[in-house]
């Protein structure tokens, strides 16, 4: 399914704010009681409940923006392909990040990579993804690997960590209008996939959720859980990060306020994906426990999605030995839906 411009997000939209701002379908909620005799001169008056800024729901609603993909100095040439500073506007934001270029004749199929967590403060232009980078545009795609709000040379959102980083998914679902949009020869706009990598994971899950029909295909390594509650017991809280006091503060606990932690999980949306998904992990990560990967399939496969789960033995959280092995299985698996 091809979708242009910001016209996407409005298919489907009123289904999927209904089902956002409870979480959820309700089997045990009581049925409606039918109207008296003497309230059938007027329908009965109904407000909608408001969806919470900070959750899949509100991202949903929003019209999303991506547009003026600009290249910069360039990086690198090589026999393959010439790498470039990009910068690109997102939602009213100014996002960096880099662009590879495949040599010969376009337009190139594009992926757009959202790297894992990297502190910020020491994050550069790129960081985080530097294989896949290369041996995709030596493999014939244009490459845009986002630096997301926060980092590198992109414009800063102070209430991103506190939001849950919610506004990485904007960045990424901007990247893809900014290629549709760029008119660039290079650029084919009708075949854009997704790759993400950790936390990056998390941001794919996130966009295939809010933005069905972006993308033509989405591949995960590693990828953090699809719960931010586990995400943050598991890495934050361990390390008495300061922001857990904050989000819990400004959101409550998963226990005081269960609705909010429901309606910013894509687990709570899988029904709206469209896209094939590809997850793979290792069964030795210790950084990202593969039952989160089998999880995410699960709830995929219940909700009749095109997922597919690949483990690969012995391998941790940054792939090693079977990196190679991992990458033909993404470039097979773009094949099919790209190419």
């Amino acid at each position: 399914m091809r979708l242009r411009g910001t016209a996407w997000v409005t298919a489907g939209l009123l289904a999927a704010v209904a089902i956002g701002c409870t979480g959820g379908g309700d089997d045990n909620a009581p049925e409606a009681s039918p109207p008296s005799a003497r309230a059938t001169s007027e329908r009965p008056h109904t407000t909608p409940s408001p969806v919470d800024p900070v959750s899949l729901p509100a991202l949903m609603q929003r019209k999303h923006t991506g547009s003026d993909l600009r290249l910069g100095a360039v990086l690198d040439r090589t026999s393959a392909y010439t790498r470039y500073a990009v910068t690109y506007e997102a939602n009213g934001l100014t996002i960096s990040g880099i662009m590879n270029i495949p040599e010969g004749k376009g337009p190139f199929p594009a992926l757009v990579l959202a790297h894992g967590y990297i502190d910020p403060d020491v994050y550069f232009s790129g960081q985080g993804m530097p294989r896949e980078q290369d041996r995709l545009a030596r493999s014939g795609y244009v490459v845009l690997h986002t630096d997301y709000r926060n980092h590198a040379r992109s414009d800063d959102d102070p209430d991103n960590d506190v939001g849950l980083r919610l506004g990485y998914t904007e960045d990424v679902i901007g990247a893809a209008l900014a290629l549709r949009d760029s008119g660039r020869p290079e650029i084919d706009g009708d075949r854009i996939g997704l790759f993400g990598r950790s936390m990056g994971g998390g941001v794919v899950y996130n966009t295939l959720v809010v933005a069905p029909g972006l993308f033509d295909a989405a591949v995960v390594y590693a990828p953090v859980s699809a719960r931010p509650e586990e995400n943050i017991h598991h890495f934050q809280r361990p390390d008495g990060d300061p922001l857990v006091a904050e989000i819990e503060e400004k959101h409550g606990t998963p226990e005081e306020n269960p609705a909010f932690w429901r309606a910013v999980s894509p687990l709570t949306y899988a029904d709206r994906v469209t896209e094939p998904l590809l997850i793979q992990h290792g069964t030795a990560d210790d950084t990202c426990p593969l039952t989160w990967s089998r999880q995410v399939a699960a709830a995929f496969e219940k909700a009749g999605k095109d997922v597919e789960l690949r483990t690969h033995a012995g391998e941790g959280h940054t792939f090693g030995p079977r990196w190679p092995t991992s990458m033909d299985l993404t470039e097979a698996f773009f094949a099919r839906h790209l190419r």
